[in-house]
């Protein structure tokens, strides 16, 4: 049996997390194991999902509502133990440095290019996976 890696994606907007699923794939490269999604619409959900363990990326929309992924990004921080690491979808380039705010550790654009998407989601896993390692 293949691993696989755990990815929480936080949109209040389906097709975001349509669009987040579409780019990844079922693999985003081919060393970096299966990706296996778990959508949440409320930053309250995440936020449970993240108590439970077991997620190993998120990826959180900046532009969801009422909470934006990049507020979320920087409590998750504060409060969740070793908070896995965290890929923010922002509205336009120069929202960046908001990203850095929130400690994210990868950011891209909406509407998620899939190259780009797919990559950023990749280095993460792999980070991850030498972490834990």
């Amino acid at each position: 049996m293949q691993p696989t890696a755990t990815v929480l994606v936080y949109s209040d907007d389906s097709t975001t997390r349509e669009q987040v699923r579409l780019a990844s794939g079922r693999r985003p490269a081919p060393d970096v194991p299966l990706v296996e999604f778990l959508e949440c619409a409320t930053p309250a959900a995440v936020v449970a999902e993240l108590d439970k363990g077991g997620i190993d990326v998120c990826v959180l929309d900046g532009e969801a509502v009422p909470m934006g992924g990049m507020g979320l990004c920087r409590q998750i921080k504060d409060e969740v133990f070793n908070c896995p690491p965290v890929l923010v979808l922002i509205g336009r380039p120069q929202d960046a440095w908001l990203a850095t705010w929130s400690r994210a550790e990868a950011a891209v654009t909406l509407p998620v290019d899939p190259v780009e998407f797919a990559a950023a989601l990749a280095s993460l896993l792999r980070e991850n996976k030498a972490l834990s390692a």
